[in-house]
């Protein structure tokens, strides 16, 4: 049972609903543990072959819970042991950090539609996402300098490898807020959108497109991007080229194949 998440499937489509919209779905302690848990389901569900993540209410995510942050503040000052203190603090910021990485290990690709305010820990969500999307006046920010704070759960990581090093660094350093518009400039996000349903549109055509293709050729597809992203050319080529030669001859390349020489959609297995 979740409760700070909601969950549809349709369609091959599967839409995660940040859901505590009366909270900004400020991510609360249960979010870190749901969160994960999900994306795991949705990787081992066949009928699954896309993911968009979105936010209910006005906003997409205001980040950590600050009720959260006081919980850590308070475990650092109590009575505890110092040493069995902050070990216990660097599990607990290693396992957030497993939450969004659960979004890259998840082998379908995972689509960020943001509206509204999208503010420090939710921009360690979209980072880890592949492909991030906007309204126009969507509102982000690295906040965790402006609470005298190292974000520390991926934005530092993944934010530079989307846009470069110099706007990345401004961005954290200035803890400086910028449009949908403005993401999209600096290429944080694929697009923006003058409205939130054109928002919604342009991201359900591109996930329907997506789950039409072959489900075994998009997972390999995004275990190489991710691979190449983190290796060089030289090893990124080699690995591919042992991918294809256990997964070319898929049952996935003949009806793809049979479906274009027939001018058919093609009928994939999970």
């Amino acid at each position: 049972m979740y409760t700070t998440l909601s969950l549809s499937l349709q369609n091959h489509i599967a839409t995660i609903t940040l859901n505590q919209p009366d909270r900004a779905n400020a991510m609360s302690k249960a979010f870190w543990q749901e969160l994960p848990q999900m994306m795991r389901e949705l990787d081992e569900n066949t009928d699954c072959r896309v993911v968009i993540v979105q936010g209910a209410g006005k906003h997409f995510s205001a980040g950590i819970d600050l009720a959260l942050l006081a919980e850590i503040q308070q475990m650092m000052t109590s009575k505890e042991d110092a040493g069995r203190a902050r070990e216990r603090l660097r599990r607990m910021i290693l396992g957030m950090q497993d939450t969004f990485t659960a979004i890259e290990q998840c082998r379908k690709p995972v689509l960020a539609m943001v509206h509204g305010a999208c503010i420090g820990g939710a921009i360690d969500l979209i980072t880890a996402c592949d492909m991030r999307y906007a309204t126009d006046d969507a509102r982000f920010c690295v906040k965790e300098i402006d609470l005298g704070i190292v974000a520390d759960v991926g934005t530092l990581q993944r934010l530079s490898r989307i846009v470069s090093e110099g706007i990345a660094r401004e961005l954290a350093f200035t803890g400086k807020t910028i449009s949908g518009k403005e993401a999209q400039d600096i290429r944080l996000v694929n697009r923006s959108f003058d409205s939130y349903e054109a928002l919604q549109t342009a991201v359900l055509e591109t996930a329907t497109q997506i789950a039409k293709k072959s489900p075994l050729a998009t997972r390999g597809t995004k275990e190489i991007l991710n691979y190449s992203r983190d290796h060089n050319v030289t090893d990124s080529l080699n690995y591919v080229a042992t991918w294809n030669s256990a997964m070319l001859f898929s049952q996935d390349a003949v009806e793809a194949t049979m479906a274009s020489m027939q001018k058919r959609e093609a009928n994939f297995l999970g």
